[in-house]
């Protein structure tokens, strides 16, 4: 909570910042992936298609009877047709096929794969905000309408949370499952404890869904690196060690094999019957900037999945079993000193399995991960007296009386 405010606030001072950010129904672990991570490869994007297209991408040393245009020519063809990375002290290979064993052959779609990274991580929100459109419930209303509770007055505070507690009332009611039978029955049950049986009438359907977002979001920030891998050609999956193992030995790295700024480039000119053949030296300013950019992405990956990874359990471990979702209730209803009675323990256990069950829960607790455990107490405490006026609860109180009095 705290560290979602504090991020929040770095990226609140930019006027379009809200307009971006747009909706409060995630986490700010979800945040950091589908947003801030966006963000931060959409610059990158931008810096690197501006050095592509603004500047010169690469520079080749060319034989001194080549004139201008020849100059040009071999600096066009260099780029489009991929160079290879030789040591200085290594001589150049001979045979064409050595030389394509060798060759490099990301650097012209880097603007390309970031822009693809980006979208990868933005998969799983717009998946997220699609199937929950159906869900009966907009989260977004909920929480956005919870959040703002804490910049009006006092009375249109009641209102809103009176609003929000009647908005609840009628997606809990309307998606409790009518329909009676054993079968209906086995499957209310094992819903409660167990995620195979799951949809809108079970009560965890929200729970559900959210833990396997979670999970696309961990398995998207971890299959990246491998992804790199693949693109860049090389083991990226461990550049970060290889990083930190320079860094640690104080070893002067100044020229990369991942990404080297000087490279060959071996290319032919047909004259007439006559092919030519050329192998020249090439300077590729574009990887300068590559290799920091590509060092950060490995570092923002590996911390984006260790707290993804952190996040997902303890989502699992206050949501999936039981017994913390009645100890998440139980707390609220003693501030509210609302559980004193046996009756009162009694109606809780209802009150959390029956009334509000999972998906209800997952609502309080994502009003209080995006506002505050305050606004969440109210919120317990207006649906907890909701519940007590319905006929069912009123007619178990009854029989309750009238069993103390005999």
């Amino acid at each position: 909570m705290n560290m979602s405010i504090r991020l929040d606030s770095v990226l609140g001072s930019f006027a379009t910042y809200a307009r971006l950010k747009g909706r409060y129904d995630d986490d700010w672990i979800d945040r950091l992936n589908h947003l801030y991570t966006t963000i931060i490869l959409i610059i990158f994007t931008i810096v690197v298609s501006t050095k592509q297209y603004v500047g010169e991408p690469i520079h080749c040393w060319c034989p001194a009877q080549f004139e201008e245009s020849h100059v040009d020519y071999t600096n066009n063809v260099c780029w489009v047709s991929n160079t290879f990375y030789v040591h200085f002290n290594d001589q150049p290979p001979r045979y064409t096929d050595m030389i394509s064993e060798m060759e490099i052959q990301y650097y012209q779609w880097v603007p390309l794969i970031l822009l693809f990274q980006a979208l990868l991580f933005k998969v799983p929100c717009i998946l997220w905000r699609i199937l929950t459109a159906s869900a009966g419930v907009n989260l977004d209303k909920i929480v956005t309408l919870a959040a703002e509770t804490a910049y009006v007055a006092p009375d249109d505070r009641d209102r809103t949370i009176k609003h929000i507690v009647r908005y609840m009332d009628r997606w809990i009611e309307n998606a409790r499952e009518y329909r009676s039978g054993c079968f209906i029955r086995l499957r209310q049950q094992i819903s409660k404890y167990c995620c195979i049986v799951w949809g809108k009438r079970y009560g965890n359907y929200l729970v559900t869904l959210y833990m396997f977002i979670k999970l696309l979001y961990l398995a998207n920030a971890i299959g990246q690196l491998f992804i790199l891998n693949e693109f860049l050609g090389t083991n990226f999956n461990v550049y970060g060690f290889e990083v930190m193992d320079h860094l640690a030995r104080g070893e002067n790295w100044s020229e990369s094999p991942r990404f080297p700024r000087i490279t060959h480039c071996f290319f032919k000119i047909r004259q007439l019957t006559n092919v030519h053949d050329y192998t020249v030296q090439c300077v590729l300013p574009i990887n300068l900037f590559n290799e920091k950019i590509f060092i950060f992405i490995w570092f923002w990956l590996v911390f984006v999945a260790t707290l993804s990874t952190f996040n997902f359990l303890i989502w699992v471990y206050t949501m999936i079993f039981r017994q913390h979702r009645l100890r998440y209730l139980k707390k609220f209803l003693r501030i509210n000193d609302c559980y004193k009675s046996e009756l009162d323990k009694k109606m809780a256990v209802k009150f959390c399995e029956q009334y509000l069950r999972q998906d209800g829960i997952f609502v309080l607790r994502l009003v209080g991960k995006n506002a505050n455990d305050v606004l969440v107490s109210e919120l317990i405490l207006q649906l907890w007296n909701h519940y007590r006026n319905k006929p069912l609860f009123r007619h178990a109180n009854q029989i309750s009386d009238d069993n103390s009095n005999v």
